[in-house]
């Protein structure tokens, strides 16, 4: 039984099945799920950022009740009764009164204080700065969100072409199991008609035993394998896994087509980051601009709840701040801030080298699973040969039943290591479009 092969070229004859189960997972898979999650936090943060420059306003109020404490002494009692007693005594009448010498209480006593603060941001850096690098974080994001897309469409198609492999194994298996079974009927002929001795039966059947246990391994393996790429859909572990056949049609395997591959995500999150670094320093050196604000109360005050044209009131104001001194803590944290930018800076540059070199390597990787596909494949065509031929003298009496074993073991083997190397060539192919970032997503 000849094993299937596959498409010469990746990028060209993907499957239709398979791409459905690719944008399945890319709406299902959870852990994608929760890099949207991200996404639309930095979203949110870069919404919370602009708010900072629009007016806020606020509802403040206090009552308070007080009792003992500090006062003030006014003598009015004794500025003024003599000259209130000159005053009735000229009058001839008590038209001034007597007064009592007051004691105010500083602390207010039965007093209100309710107003609307209207507050506006007319210089600070900070929060402009802020904002510029809660923009770039969505970028950065954004990249992490394509990363994990690409890492799990590799997983996807690794998964599904391992399947396919168990599923093959599961199918060589059976069929090594018919030949037995057809040994075991001619073996049992023999024996009735007195050409050989029962050792041929004998081992006939305990080759049986053997692949019927290999099978059992060969499925269990398969469940397995179907459980893993369901795991990956976010779908049940014992759904159904469709083979298309169209992905698996026998070809000539070619080299690898040398497209030019697209800029990693990983290369711009380290890119992005270094520009969110950039923007933290300058943020840690903006202490040198002063920031300036401006205020608006609108409100009332006074004692007894009394509220008219006397306790209404407004106040607005300019705040200004300015740093001037910090015992250098402002300097130390732009130093800090430059550290990180050269530290992502070298982190850049070797991670663009370790992705040529993982370029490389994948490529290379092809071009050894295709060239073990190729001999893999020759040596099936010509372990099927040996065995027909094998059989074919066996059946005649001419041959020891532990040779005819031995072609028939080779030809199994011959077709395991067929399925192995045709699903080694398609996760190469998966490993090269990740590593050229060449799937679009």
């Amino acid at each position: 039984m000849a094993i299937i092969g596959t498409c010469a070229q990746y990028g060209h004859g993907q499957s239709k099945v398979l791409e459905d189960y690719i944008q399945s997972a890319f709406s299902q898979n959870q852990g994608l799920k929760q890099q949207h999650f991200q996404l639309d936090r930095s979203l949110y943060a870069l919404q919370e950022a602009r708010s900072l420059f629009f007016p806020q306003v606020g509802l403040t109020g206090n009552y308070t009740r007080a009792g003992g404490g500090r006062t003030i002494d006014i003598p009015i009692g004794d500025m003024l009764n003599p000259v209130y007693t000159t005053l009735n005594q000229l009058t001839n009448s008590q038209k001034f009164p007597q007064l009592e010498n007051q004691s105010v209480l500083l602390n207010p006593d039965n007093f209100y204080d309710v107003h609307l603060r209207t507050s506006l941001p007319l210089i600070n850096t900070e929060i402009w700065y802020a904002q510029k690098i809660r923009r770039e974080s969505i970028t950065l994001q954004q990249a992490a969100l394509n990363v994990y897309k690409r890492r799990l469409v590799k997983d996807i198609k690794t998964a599904y072409y391992q399947y396919y492999q168990a599923g093959k194994a599961v199918d060589i298996y059976h069929t090594a199991l018919s030949q037995v079974q057809e040994n075991i009927r001619v073996n049992t002929s023999f024996l009735a008609n007195g050409v050989t001795n029962s050792t041929a039966l004998t081992r006939a059947k305990a080759e049986q035993q053997k692949i019927e246990a290999a099978i059992t391994d060969a499925e269990n393996k398969q469940l397995n394998a179907a459980a893993y790429f369901n795991f990956l859909l976010n779908r049940d572990l014992k759904a159904p896994v469709t083979i298309d056949s169209s992905l698996f049609q026998q070809e000539e395997l070619s080299e690898a087509p040398a497209t030019a591959a697209n800029v990693r995500e990983e290369l711009l999150q380290l890119s992005q980051q270094q520009k969110i670094a950039d923007l933290s320093y300058r943020q840690s050196k903006s202490y040198l601009v002063p920031k300036l604000s401006t205020f608006l109360d609108l409100g009332s005050q006074g004692f007894n709840w009394k509220v008219d044209n006397q306790s209404r009131y407004y106040m607005w104001g300019v705040n200004l701040q300015w740093d001037l001194f910090a015992a250098g803590q402002r300097k130390y944290k732009a130093k800090q801030a430059a550290i990180d930018v050269s530290n992502l800076q070298a982190a850049y540059t070797e991670a663009n080298l370790s992705f040529q070199l993982e370029q490389q390597v994948a490529e290379n990787n092809y071009r050894t699973a295709v060239a073990n596909f190729n001999s893999a494949r020759e040596q099936l065509r010509l372990s099927e040969k040996y065995y027909t031929d094998q059989s074919k003298v066996y059946k005649a009496g001419q041959l020891l039943y532990i040779e005819l074993l031995d072609a028939q073991n080779q030809l199994t083997n011959a077709r395991l290591q067929l399925s192995v190397a045709f699903a080694a060539v398609q996760t190469t192919i998966a490993d090269i479009e990740r590593a050229k970032a060449s799937y679009k997503l």
